[in-house]
């Protein structure tokens, strides 16, 4: 229920005002708007209010604006002069083009919002936990490890350092220079281009390492699980299986994982005191493999957390201008993502439909308001981006037909046109169907 009320929440406010920027610049230019729409299909509410029917519609995936326009059928004389399509071509850029930078101004607000009320938490790229075996093991990557730049561009947070490295993984020996724990300047080279472990990876974003460390001792245990039946409490030190010493959580986790419905004899530390406790996990279907649970979580190692987070709260100005970065940021990032899909040097698994963004809209929702409106900014930046792309049916396709008119002093004849509203539906028809094959294979897999 969390997840459906924080997805369709999402799509309300994003859509809305990205039509609400539409409709708002075209009434500025004075045309008139027929039917103001959140979501498509037979709508199942509707009231009018002036010349506008505004309308909620079934199918949370959009929303639509639609004004007189002689091109969609007999317009009465009166309404001529009102018409979208009579109007100069720089009058209808600006109404198109005020939908995506909606979305933008509305990151940049949220972003805004975010940083001076909850503040920032800067996570630094540094390496706490390396799992075996994945692509970061296989590079060589080390606990300590600091990241500098991936190839070549230097990066300055964890999430800049993952995204750089996700992106750039079907890159022919993708160099991370990192500066180690000893303090020596090295390069991790990643050498995955067109593998399976690259196709995961692009599908989970985790590449086996992550920026925080946990220690051997138990911090969280789920009630009536079978190490809540075994005797472990939070605080527990776990230092052995069967005899055999676990150096660290990760050991834990897959001696665990590999020993489903067997029964193991535990050595953990409580109060400086040593006993032990017999275990059963569960087995639990994941990823298609049975896989054993014991219901614990591991208790955070805090002394490095305080060194690789860094929490500050700035004042407003100072949250804008971050906040303006944040979304350039992001803008950049995903129209680097695209002409590297175009040019066949990124993967189609990065793609993500709406199952996954209700998904991440639910789990967010969950973490915490600040959370959720900085997912919402993101998903924001998205849209926009997304509609400024030169696909016909897109708003971006729209500009360059417009633009294209205002420079040539005519429109482009009605077959190009109609051609590429084909290519364009054709496109985005395909671009859907491949985020629904990656969402489904990502949440049911």
């Amino acid at each position: 229920m969390t997840t459906l009320l924080a997805f369709v929440v999402a799509i309300v406010v994003l859509v809305s005002l990205h039509e609400l920027g539409h409709f708002a610049v075209a009434r500025l230019m004075g045309v008139k708007v027929l039917r103001f729409s959140v979501g498509f299909g037979t709508p199942f509410w509707k009231t009018q209010r002036g010349d506008t029917e505004w309308c909620l519609a079934p199918i949370p995936l959009g929303g639509y604006v639609k004004m007189v326009d002689t091109r969609e059928g007999p317009v009465a004389d009166a309404d001529l002069p009102y018409a979208f399509d009579r109007q100069h071509p720089a009058k209808r850029i600006a109404i198109v083009l005020a939908g995506p930078l909606t979305n933008l101004l509305l990151a940049v607000v949220l972003y805004a919002v975010s940083f001076s009320v909850g503040g920032v938490t800067q996570v630094r790229p540094w390496v706490g936990m390396v799992t075996a075996p994945s692509i970061a093991s296989e590079a060589g990557f080390q606990p300590g490890d600091r990241i500098e730049s991936v190839n070549q561009q230097v990066v300055s947070d964890w999430a800049d350092a993952q995204a750089a490295m996700v992106l750039n993984l079907d890159a022919a020996a993708l160099k991370v220079q990192v500066r180690t724990a000893d303090g020596q300047q090295v390069t991790r080279v990643i050498d995955v281009a067109g593998t399976d472990a690259a196709d995961a990876v692009a599908k989970t974003g985790f590449l086996g390492m992550l920026p925080f460390k946990l220690t051997n001792r138990i911090g969280v245990v789920e009630p009536n699980g079978p190490a809540a039946k075994a005797g472990l409490q939070k605080g527990d030190a776990l230092l052995a299986v069967d005899g055999k010493i676990l150096p660290d959580w990760q050991a834990w986790v897959q001696v665990i994982q590999g020993s489903a419905g067997q029964k193991l004899t535990v050595t953990y530390e409580r109060n400086g005191q040593q006993a032990q406790t017999q275990i059963r996990p569960d087995s639990v279907m994941s990823r298609g493999e049975i896989t054993g649970r014991v219901g614990v979580g591991a208790l955070p190692d805090r002394d490095w957390q305080a060194q690789v987070e860094h929490h500050y709260r700035p004042d407003f100005a100072a949250a804008c201008t971050l906040a303006a970065q944040r979304v350039w940021h992001y803008i950049s990032l995903t129209l680097r993502f695209f002409g590297k899909l175009l040019m066949g040097q990124a993967s189609l698994a990065n793609i993500s439909g709406p199952l996954t963004i209700a998904d991440v809209a639910g789990k967010t929702a969950a973490m915490g308001w600040q959370s959720y409106v900085e997912f919402l900014a993101l998903v924001s930046v998205s849209l926009g981006v997304l509609n400024l792309l030169p696909i016909p049916v897109l708003d971006g396709g729209h500009l360059l037909y417009y633009a294209v008119e205002w420079l040539r002093g005519k429109p482009l004849s009605q077959t190009v046109q109609e051609w590429g509203l084909r290519f364009g539906l054709m496109a985005m028809l395909l671009l859907m169907m491949v985020a629904f094959f990656n969402d489904i294979t990502r949440l049911f897999g």
